[in-house]
């Protein structure tokens, strides 16, 4: 965790007003987090910070691109990540970070990380599924999806609606529903 110090942001030296902070992330960041999802990444955090007299609020925007695994084909290719968070940061007696726009850090703390945050904001940007661009648009080859389609049920369901395809064990099941 000690890469991560590069997060930390010591706000007790500012002045009131506007701070923008800069951040390049790339595999070695998410590496500190064990996360292996991403074969690469490149990232760019532009972090704003709002001092006021008795509050901040920091304001977080990431774009880039990180380079992930295709669900259905296995296939790596590069998808785009865009996250943003408004973070209202506050003074309280104790830390205390359970609502997710709110944190409150004790009285007497004079700097902040927010490592956790930025990596927050780029992993819940990644989609549940993700499928490569070339899948959806028809223009990836692959041994792959050459099977797939092979294995691929062939007709649809209203073909097998006539009397005739259907197994001959459906039509005595289905006069169970009838013997009443």
């Amino acid at each position: 965790m000690r890469k991560l110090a590069a997060y930390t942001i010591p706000f007790v030296g500012l002045k009131i007003g506007s701070h923008e902070f800069e951040y390049e992330i790339g595999k070695e960041f998410f590496e500190d987090f064990e996360y292996e999802d991403f074969n690469s990444a490149a990232l760019h955090a532009d972090v704003v910070l709002e001092k006021k007299s008795t509050m901040m609020e920091l304001f977080f925007e990431i774009s880039g691109t990180v380079n992930v695994n295709c669900d259905l084909t296995n296939e790596p290719f590069d998808m785009p990540i865009d996250g943003s968070l408004r973070l209202v940061v506050n003074f309280g007696d104790e830390f205390n970070d359970e609502n997710e726009e709110l944190l409150i850090l004790p009285h007497g703390e004079y700097e902040i990380n927010i490592a956790q945050y930025v990596y927050e904001i780029i992993v819940l940007a990644v989609p549940h599924k993700r499928i490569h661009p070339g899948i959806e648009d028809g223009t990836l080859k692959s041994d792959v999806l050459d099977k797939l389609e092979e294995l691929s049920p062939k007709g649809t369901y209203e073909d097998n609606d006539n009397e005739e395809n259907i197994d001959p064990r459906w039509n005595k099941l289905k006069n169970l529903l009838n013997d009443k």
